[in-house]
């Protein structure tokens, strides 16, 4: 009986440990300009080791029905920003183990898509977010919450 609850942990704690060495989860954004919380952004699975991220929710309840006029003539313009797909397709860089990209990233504000690369941070507490225009780069930290 000991055996089967000491191997049972030691799968639990190897899931988790796993879980969290991946984006895959909740994610707390923070606005770059007043440094509040901002949003939630669920980061999942989509299949084939690729991840999406769309937004969840959004923390101001005066922006909380805010839509996504910005974006391009495409299915998200004027769609509600909770709910849109900020990210897809996003995989894991085999050469870089904790990077993930090769993929774009749309910022509702602006309606622009931006190349994307996710990196895991503090044991997987953190999120780095940088978006690349060229050269240039904005780069966000979002916490984990779940």
């Amino acid at each position: 009986m000991k055996k089967a609850a000491v191997a049972f942990v030691l799968a639990t704690a190897s899931v988790l440990a796993m879980a969290q060495n991946t984006p895959v989860g909740l994610w707390k954004t923070i606005d770059d300009e007043t440094h509040t919380e901002k949003s939630y952004v669920r980061i999942s699975d989509a299949g084939g080791g690729k991840l999406q991220g769309k937004v969840e929710k959004i923390i101001d309840p005066a922006k909380a029905d805010a839509k996504c006029t910005a974006c391009p003539e495409d299915d998200q313009k004027d769609k509600p920003i909770v709910g849109l797909t900020l990210f897809k397709d996003a995989k894991q860089d085999p050469g870089e183990p904790g990077l993930w990209d090769d993929t774009q990233i749309l910022k509702p504000e602006d309606g622009k898509h931006y190349k994307l690369k996710l990196r895991m941070l503090d044991g997987g507490k953190k999120l780095q977010v940088r978006g690349y225009l060229g050269p240039f780069y904005k780069t966000q930290e979002w916490i984990r919450i779940e």
